[in-house]
């Protein structure tokens, strides 16, 4: 089988830099443009399945990427959500910085020990639990020559290549996932699948040009 794992485009608060986690934040202008690139890359890939997070920003982007003809195929999985970033939704790091110092630290440097503060907060080894799960169902049943194109988020992303890389997620940080970036996975069954590609954004930026959105 082949996995495309992809992220969704750029939205107004990935700009700003604000953490946005689970609230619902909608794509913005250059986010739509970024999908309309990547539907332009996808247009002749043969895809199977595909399979997105229930939040707007993913769906949406999955939706363009598959254009017209295939988005009727796409399902959502609340499991692929983005992690719950509780109290810190809507933020901005400088404001963190202030009000939760040392959680932030520890966030970027031990992000695996973070409990993240209020309701609806998650750590990523939850993260990790639920949304492997989201990731193994999406790939049940592809045969060899299947693709499955799969929209989720930055943290989300990050976790199921971890453990698909056996990378401790200590070390979650270690990668990049642009907006609307392709991660290229084949294999015969989900637990032994290989990365043939990560942070793959050619489709909107050049080898060295910039492909994050401001760091969180």
């Amino acid at each position: 089988m082949r996995v495309l794992l992809a992220r969704h485009g750029e939205t107004p608060w990935n700009a700003e830099g604000r953490y946005q986690g689970q609230i619902d934040i909608p794509l913005s202008p250059l986010g739509e443009r970024q999908a309309a690139l990547l539907a332009l890359r996808l247009a002749e890939v043969p895809i199977t399945r595909a399979v997105a997070s229930p939040l707007s920003r993913a769906r949406r982007t999955a939706e363009i990427a598959l254009g017209a003809s295939r988005a009727a195929m796409l399902r959502l999985d609340p499991e692929l959500m983005e992690i719950g970033h509780g109290h810190w939704e809507g933020k901005l790091a400088s404001e963190i910085r202030v009000e939760d110092g040392e959680r932030l630290a520890a966030w970027r440097e031990a992000p695996d020990t973070v409990q993240m503060p209020g309701p609806g907060g998650e750590t990523l080894p939850g993260v990790l639990e639920r949304a492997w799960r989201g990731f193994a169902r999406a790939c049940e049943g592809l045969g060899d020559n299947d693709t499955l194109l799969l929209v989720a988020h930055d943290a989300v992303n990050r976790v199921i290549l971890c453990k698909l890389l056996g990378i401790p997620l200590a070390r979650l940080w270690g990668f990049r996932q642009a907006p609307t970036t392709l991660n290229l996975l084949e294999g015969p069954v989900v637990d032994r699948l290989e990365l043939v590609r990560l942070n793959d954004c050619a489709h909107h930026t050049p080898l060295f040009g910039e492909a994050v959105h401001r760091a969180l």
